[in-house]
């Protein structure tokens, strides 16, 4: 039964390729593995309740008559079977046993056998960190674990066939090599070990090229080497190697091509002769200085160019004037040095780079630039018609033109070696002036442009015109130049200026029969008045009466008097109002104008006209003529000794004032406005009364031309009888 069983169980292994596999009766006993190898497999179980000894079982299952039997105390939990085959799989079966010999409880367990031990062929080391292992393969293994130990230490690295290479180590260091093989069911016992030594370290170089024909190197002690080989070859393979052997930790190679990449390798040996690793660098050579170094000055920059220099990779141009340093950096031949400055002196050089370094500096190069701009430009018109440029004198600048070019498009110019030059011009242009120096390299660049504005020219044969007793109007022919007119009239100490663009100006509040001078000048913002025109002489018009009085004697005259007008000996007065005109024409300083309308507004004018026919008009305040007196005035009877006094009213908004004047008494009777009659009450009867009735205005006193009318009032008993009106009154006042 037990065979049949493991049989079973050894088929059902192989069909799981030999995994560990685990089987428990459900007695919850089972056992573990914990190391494998090529020829022992190590278990261990859990004590089991009853059991007195234990007893283990392995069966190689493709290998007939090989079995193992080992018996186990019950204080006993773990063994190892040996002398198994390695590579083999192997049926294990455990049993727990009670003092009785009966079986409590059975596992059973697939497992393979590690390969068996590998051996080593040969092991060397090529590289400071590396030992190589090369060994013959073994049946079952699908891979290796390599170690490489140095006292407590050690690597392991798993590869898959031979040889194989343990990496990470320390140059020259003693290390035990051993190789385990392995498969999935352990890893074999290691082999005899073998004694490697690492090689040298190789030296680290550090390399620079001091000039453009050497290169030096040095580099740090390399623990146990005893000497160093250093070589040295172009890396295009042109020309022969160089090599060196040295114990010192420095090496330069001299007499070598400018600007050549050069393959450099060096590695260190031991005591025993035996070569390190070794270490390659590239390094190429510092470039010689370029050669036909050429300067030009162009459009204010500064042009270089050179033969290119074998190597080099880029070139830096410095161009030094005194403390002044200019630099262009360029992988050309050629390369342009902007913003130079003026009357400057400037010393070029040119050094070429690599990855290498620098060569030297080329011999400098002498370029004087161009000359500044002349400055401290000053225009001068010394005398009219004459202009006077002068400049300040510039370094390196051999000799001037000056250019000038009037607003008209002509142009002239004056080549001189002084400072300054003159030119002929007109009134009322403008000239542009520049300045330019010249030397061998060029001409200056050009400086501030300058503008000069001569005098505007005279304006001639103006015309003065009176369009009113104090006011000329001066007309005149347009001149080059003016962006303004000043017309002028002076008499004595007085002065009338006008102020325009125009060539017209009209000069007003001139003193009347006065005589002036009158100038017109000419402006231009740029350069003022034009102070060298002639004046015309003006006989002003009478003075107009300073005192105008106007005096209404009737409804229908007024009286109008004046002062006298300077120069006038003829007057016209009008007073003037859309119901009609009065005029009056007179030698006097008065006069009477009839055919007044009364409450009428009349402009008030006179002219003032003198012996040679120049006339003054005199505008004075405007003049209302008085209020209409009303008409119709009567007397009516009222009852209880009162009189009613009715008039009709020339304007209904007026009011009216009523006076009545007797022996016995005054009286006076002021109605609202609006209204024409007025109640005058407890009048004495049997008296004669005068009655006027004249409208009331707010300005001045009441007025004494309206008419008045007498009426009688008798006497009826004690009371107010008959009014019987008598006529009119020719008295002027009452």
């Amino acid at each position: 039964m037990c065979g049949a069983k493991s049989k079973s169980l050894a088929f059902t292994g192989l069909l799981l390729n030999c995994l560990e596999m685990i089987f428990s009766a459900n007695t919850g006993f089972s056992v573990s593995l914990y190391d494998v190898t090529s020829q022992s497999i190590s278990l261990r179980w859990p004590k089991f309740s009853g059991a007195s000894s234990y007893r283990v079982t392995a069966t190689a299952v493709n290998t007939v008559g090989h079995s193992l039997l080992a018996h186990f105390s019950d204080v006993t939990l773990k063994a190892t079977l040996t002398s198994l085959i390695p590579n083999t799989v192997y049926a294990i079966q455990a049993e727990a046993i009670d003092k009785n010999g009966i079986i409590l409880a059975e596992t059973q367990i697939m497992q393979s056998t590690a390969p068996d031990i590998p051996v080593i062929d040969q092991a060397y080391s090529k590289l400071s960190n590396s030992i190589t292992v090369e060994w013959r393969a073994v049946p079952g293994a699908t891979s290796y674990m390599l170690t490489a130990q140095d006292g407590d230490s050690f690597i392991e690295t798993v590869v898959k066939n031979s040889p194989g290479t343990v990496t990470g180590l320390q140059p020259a260091t003693l290390y035990r090599i051993t190789i385990r093989s392995i498969n999935s069911g352990g890893k074999s016992q290691p082999s005899p070990f073998r004694k490697v030594k690492t090689v040298l370290a190789a030296p680290i170089l550090s390399v620079s090229s001091p000039s453009c024909d050497s290169i030096a190197l040095s580099w740090k002690a390399v623990y146990m080497a005893a000497g160093f080989s250093v070589s040295l070859m172009r890396s295009d393979g042109l020309g022969r190697m160089l090599r060196e052997n040295t114990t010192s930790t420095s090496l330069i190679f001299t007499n070598l091509d400018p600007g050549t990449l050069y393959t450099i390798k060096a590695y260190a040996w031991n005591a025993n002769g035996m070569p390190g690793d070794d270490f390659t660098y590239n390094q190429r050579t510092s470039p010689n200085a370029p050669a036909d170094v050429k300067v030009a000055f162009n459009s204010g920059a500064l042009r270089v160019s050179w033969m290119p220099t074998e190597g080099a990779l880029t070139y830096t141009v410095t161009a030094s004037s005194g403390l002044l340093k200019l630099k262009c950096n360029t992988s050309s031949s050629s390369c342009m040095v902007p913003s130079l400055q003026c009357s400057s002196e400037y010393y070029v050089s040119v050094i070429a780079y690599n990855d290498a370094g620098s060569s030297k500096p080329t011999d400098a190069v002498s370029l004087k630039t161009i000359p500044c701009a002349p400055v401290n430009i000053s225009i001068e018109e010394d005398e009219p018609g004459h202009l006077l440029v002068s400049w300040s004198s510039i370094s390196f600048g051999h000799y001037y033109v000056v250019f000038v070019k009037s607003d008209d498009g002509l142009e002239v110019h004056c080549n001189t070696s002084y400072t300054q030059c003159h030119f002929q011009s007109d009134c009322g242009f403008t000239y542009f002036i520049s300045v330019f120096a010249y030397n061998k390299a060029g001409q200056s660049p050009l400086g501030d442009v300058f503008n000069y504005t001569t005098a505007p020219c005279c304006p001639s044969d103006f015309r003065a015109v009176f369009v009113s007793s104090d006011t000329v109007r001066v007309t005149w022919a347009p001149v080059r130049g003016a962006d303004l007119y000043e017309t002028r009239a002076a008499a004595w100490s007085t002065v009338v200026l006008c102020n325009d663009t125009a060539p017209a100006c009209t000069l007003s509040a001139l003193q009347c029969n006065t005589r002036y001078h009158i100038t017109v000048h000419s402006f231009s913002e740029a350069r003022g008045s034009n102070t060298s025109c002639a004046p015309k002489h003006v006989e002003t018009a009478p003075c107009c009466p300073n005192d105008l009085i106007l005096t209404q004697v009737t409804q229908s005259v007024t009286n109008i008097s004046w002062s006298a007008g300077k120069g006038a000996q003829t007057y016209v007065t009008t007073l003037e109002s859309p119901k009609g005109q009065a005029k009056c024409r007179t030698l006097q300083n008065y006069c009477l104008l009839g055919c007044i309308t009364c409450g009428t507004n009349y402009t008030v004018s006179l002219k003032a006209i003198s012996e040679t026919g120049l006339t003054s008009s005199c505008t004075y305040q405007g003049y209302s003529s008085s209020a209409c007196c009303p008409s119709g005035v009567k007397l009516y009877r009222l009852s209880n000794n009162g009189i009613r006094v009715f008039w009709r009213a020339s304007d209904e908004t007026m009011n009216y004032s009523t006076d009545l004047r007797g022996s016995k008494g005054n009286f006076t009777c002021t109605p609202s406005a609006g209204r024409s009659h007025c109640d005058i009450t407890e009048i004495p009867c049997g008296d004669v009364y005068t009655v006027v009735v004249v409208p009331l205005t707010d300005k001045g006193p009441k007025l004494t031309f309206c008419p008045k009318k007498i009426y009688s009032v008798t006497c009826s008993g004690s009371s107010v009888g008959m009014v019987i009106y008598r006529g009119k009154s020719n008295a002027e006042h009452i």
